[in-house]
């Protein structure tokens, strides 16, 4: 006879599990819970005979992997309001950018700021992912752009994984802009990040990962790839912000390095594209930014389906460009600006997205032995969380078996 901690019944299931039917749908489904894992899941009407120290009947909600943004910049001080109001007045990001504005704002009042201020700030927007369902979530530094605000900056990503219900991911993201004091100076900068700030960074474990702003704005592919380099040799993964603004050759250099994700890539080329697919690079669509910065050139969707490239979406939320805190409003906006469909948007942010942080191994789908992170939502099927903007129903979430946001 099986023992389980947590039995949930008269419920239907998303499990988005690929190899089965739309969104990996079991009707009238049982999934079981034991030491923070999936102990059984499948119809209720086989469900084999045991004991639950607790049984929830759900009459009839859905379950479905706890969602995963794979794309922030919780870590942040100050806002750039002023620069979204510029932006409405007609001037460019880049524009902005150039003119010292645009990343650079951000890295002074970061720069500012303690590492308990960041903390508790980064905290309100996690809280606010968290309420709608996510259970883990990627945090990159780079506004700090020096020594000492950079590994502050991925501290206090750390300390908000231990003391907050939600996981934690962190990236190094030294590479994010270039610094007013190394203007005109790009290389040496690089080399600074490469060889002076990345191997703290490695042996303090303060990142899971590396990751780079290849554009015309930030760095060449040449410049990321001697820092990517640098990441390979100490075991890091990478991932990479690619071709947004112009095609940079982001998609290529990404693939060439098997990273984990390719992000933003509205300008990738067919090649680079192609190359993403045969990698297995994850390309994660930002849909807050493109629509924050009033871009016209769309990702290549049609061809990444065409080259089976895993798609997921992510805030991205940051000051500048994605004042984005809803991870919800971020897959209504992959259909409604991307024509992604609804399981391809809830794909972005369960199975795909933990591809993304090379985490589906542990989460992602609902399936026998990974993390009981596991939503419950107040609809009548999946396809509704991608519908609904503005309107938030989760009913409970799960992490790891315990329950850690009940709106019942």
């Amino acid at each position: 006879m099986c023992t389980w901690d947590l039995l949930l019944t008269d419920v239907n299931v998303a499990t988005m599990c690929s190899d089965s039917e739309p969104y990996g749908v079991i009707e009238n489904a049982a999934l079981a819970i034991k030491d923070s894992r999936i102990a059984w899941i499948g119809p209720k009407s086989e469900l084999p005979e045991g004991n639950a120290s607790n049984t929830k009947r759900l009459e009839g909600r859905w379950l479905t992997p706890a969602l995963i943004d794979c794309h922030t910049h919780l870590v942040f001080g100050g806002d750039r309001a002023a620069e979204f109001e510029q932006r409405l007045n007609g001037v460019s990001y880049e524009e902005i950018a150039r003119a010292g504005g645009g990343i650079r704002t951000t890295v002074h009042a970061t720069r500012s700021a303690t590492k308990e201020s960041l903390t508790e700030t980064a905290r309100l927007r996690a809280d606010s992912l968290l309420f709608e369902g996510v259970a883990t979530i990627e945090v990159k530094s780079g506004y700090g752009l020096d020594f000492d605000t950079e590994l502050t900056m991925l501290a206090a990503a750390r300390a908000l994984h231990n003391d907050h219900v939600a996981s934690i991911t962190t990236t190094f993201l030294g590479a994010h802009a270039i610094p007013a004091e190394y203007q005109g100076q790009t290389d040496e900068y690089i080399d600074f990040v490469s060889s002076d700030v990345l191997p703290v960074v490695h042996e303090r474990n303060l990142a899971d990962a590396v990751d780079a702003y290849c554009e015309s704005i930030a760095f060449s592919a040449d410049q990321v790839g001697r820092l990517f380099e640098e990441a390979t040799k100490l075991g890091l993964p990478v991932k990479l912000h690619a071709d947004q603004l112009s095609d940079g050759g982001g998609a290529e250099l990404a693939a060439s390095f098997n990273a984990l994700s390719a992000d933003h890539l509205e300008y990738s080329s067919s090649q680079g594209v192609r190359a993403l697919g045969d990698s297995g690079t994850v390309a994660v669509l930002l849909p807050g930014a493109f629509l924050t910065l009033g871009e016209t050139q769309h990702p290549p969707v049609d061809l990444l389906r065409e080259c089976e490239v895993p798609i997921a979406i992510a805030t991205d939320c940051n000051p500048g460009t994605s004042p984005l805190c809803s991870l919800r409003l971020a897959m209504n906006l992959g259909t409604n600006l991307f024509h992604l469909t609804p399981e391809e948007c809830l794909a972005g942010v369960t199975c795909n997205a933990a591809k993304a942080l090379g985490l589906s191994s542990d989460r992602g789908t609902l399936e026998l032995g990974k993390r009981a992170d596991v939503a419950v939502w107040d609809i009548g099927h999946p396809r509704e969380l991608t519908y609904w903007a503005g309107l938030n129903q989760l009913n409970r979430l799960y992490i790891e078996g315990t329950p850690v946001v009940q709106n019942d």
